[in-house]
């Protein structure tokens, strides 16, 4: 069966042209021009992935995104932004993205995105891994997608809990930005880094008591990222 897309952005020549490529690729693909549509379509379309503008008429892409996630939709998205500022770019990751692009932007390598996500749930269906990773006061539990501080449920968003598993998974090993590109984005391609660094700093406001001192996920200068065992504080004897 055929991948359902729905694409949504209020600029006709853009739609035809996402549309073009995608229904040329092999998807389903429909398209709404305003983000309350976004809603009226969940149910009789049930979109395997959307396609996402940020500025939209009646809800933005930011509010479209927080309210799919607010009603525990985790319908992967791909934002769409006319506008070069990262912060808006980090706004549309905090509220559930899972991936952003600037316009102008190639079709082909939106295919090619689209393409990474299906391949990446393909591969990872969520409970294919039973596995409990207990890293000093971090728990993360594979299975159940859930992670606990100090026995505190931690909330993530899907895309910080992937990152998350797969430094665990990689625990003590120096990663570079292009292999959690690769690894947890799927990207086989020369990806923008800067997805990396947002989700990580993301990470460390939830899970280290200090972002600015972290104790889990160390920085490799000019490399990339780590997580480690934090160290046991030193016994002080009277």
């Amino acid at each position: 069966m055929r991948k359902k897309i729905l694409v949504v952005d209020d600029e006709p020549s853009i739609a035809m042209l996402i549309e073009f490529n995608l229904k040329l690729s092999g998807y389903d693909v429909r398209c709404v021009s305003d983000g309350e549509a976004v809603f009226d379509m969940l149910r009789p379309f049930r979109p395997d992935l959307i396609v996402l503008d940020l500025m939209l008429p009646k809800m933005d892409g930011i509010q479209v995104c927080r309210e799919l996630r607010k009603q525990n939709n985790a319908v992967p998205v791909i934002m769409l932004t006319a506008l070069q500022d990262v912060t808006d770019k980090i706004a549309g990751l905090d509220n559930g993205a899972d991936d952003y692009m600037t316009k102008p932007f190639s079709p082909q390598e939106l295919v090619s995105r689209i393409q990474a996500v299906f391949r990446r749930i393909q591969s990872n269906p969520g409970t294919s891994d039973n596995t409990t990773y207990d890293i000093g006061r971090l728990n993360v539990r594979a299975e159940q997608r859930e992670v606990y501080f100090d026995g505190k449920l931690i909330e993530l968003t899907p895309k910080e809990f992937e990152l998350l598993l797969f430094l665990c998974k990689h625990k003590g090993k120096v990663l570079s930005r292009q292999q959690l590109l690769h690894g947890v984005w799927d990207y086989h391609f020369l990806g923008d880094t800067r997805i990396v660094d947002v989700h990580i700093s993301h990470l460390r406001d939830k899970i280290e008591k200090n972002a600015r001192t972290p104790e889990y996920i160390m920085t490799v200068r000019n490399v990339g990222y780590k997580l480690l065992e934090p160290a046991m504080p030193e016994s002080s004897f009277a």
